[in-house]
């Protein structure tokens, strides 16, 4: 079939917070699957905060994503959703009387799972952002039956956002597959024993811990092998 995955390989990239390095930790992980020698992609299903430019409407984050792509790939399919105004998706679709809708965005997905073998998609935002009247961010893993790569921003109340994310996370009946950390805040104090505590109690093992100001491709030194080892076979 045409639109049939060449592998299954494909992950969600979710965030204790808004502005944590959702995006930076979705390119490493991009960079780290192309190492390893899969043709990798990511993928922004719903982005605000886009700038109108000579090309349409354009996000930040998403064309960070397309940049780290294994090959150039059309922005429409990378983020199929692009809203304005730099609020909750939800309030940014209603300013543009715009209906978030699961179907547009799994069709751009399965498109992008045909012809790579690894897709990591990021989220908006936290867990449970709203996307639209009775719908969250969290339905995109929950369908799509996608495993989940927390990003914990390491700052000070981290371990509390963490925590709370991870319970949610399974709550929902998603898996959590790992969790990689991200210095935010390069005075962060007693980051290493913040970082030994959230490897006791969350319920996944660590993939890397991101070093403040480096860039994805520096960046991509990633433990995948939580995430390959559950790599369904074909």
């Amino acid at each position: 079939m045409q639109n049939e995955p060449k592998t299954g390989l494909a992950l969600f990239v979710a965030g204790t917070d808004t502005g944590i390095g959702k995006t930076h930790a979705a390119c490493t992980l991009i960079h780290a699957l192309r190492a390893r020698g899969l043709a990798a992609c990511g993928m922004k299903p719903v982005a605000s905060g886009c700038l109108e430019t000579p090309d349409g409407r354009r996000n930040e984050d998403a064309l960070a994503l397309q940049a780290a792509g294994s090959e150039p790939l059309p922005y429409e399919s990378i983020n199929p959703i692009a809203l304005r105004e730099p609020l909750s998706p939800h309030l940014a679709a209603r300013l543009e009387h715009v209906t978030v809708a699961m179907a547009p965005l799994r069709s751009a997905f399965d498109l992008l799972r045909a012809t790579h073998e690894a897709v990591v998609v990021e989220g908006v935002g936290g867990w449970m952002v709203p996307l639209a009247p009775g719908l969250l961010a969290s339905a995109i893993p929950r369908d799509w039956d996608l495993p989940v790569v927390l990003v914990v921003g390491l700052r000070l109340g981290c371990l509390n956002h963490a925590m709370l994310s991870a319970r949610a996370i399974q709550a929902d009946g998603c898996r959590l597959a790992g969790w990689i950390g991200n210095r935010i805040d390069p005075a962060m104090a007693a980051v290493e024993d913040n970082l030994e505590t959230l490897r006791q109690l969350l319920p996944a093992p660590c993939l890397g811990v991101l070093p403040h100001g480096l860039d994805p491709v520096q960046a991509a030194r990633l433990d995948l092998t939580p995430l390959l080892d559950h790599r369904p076979v074909d």
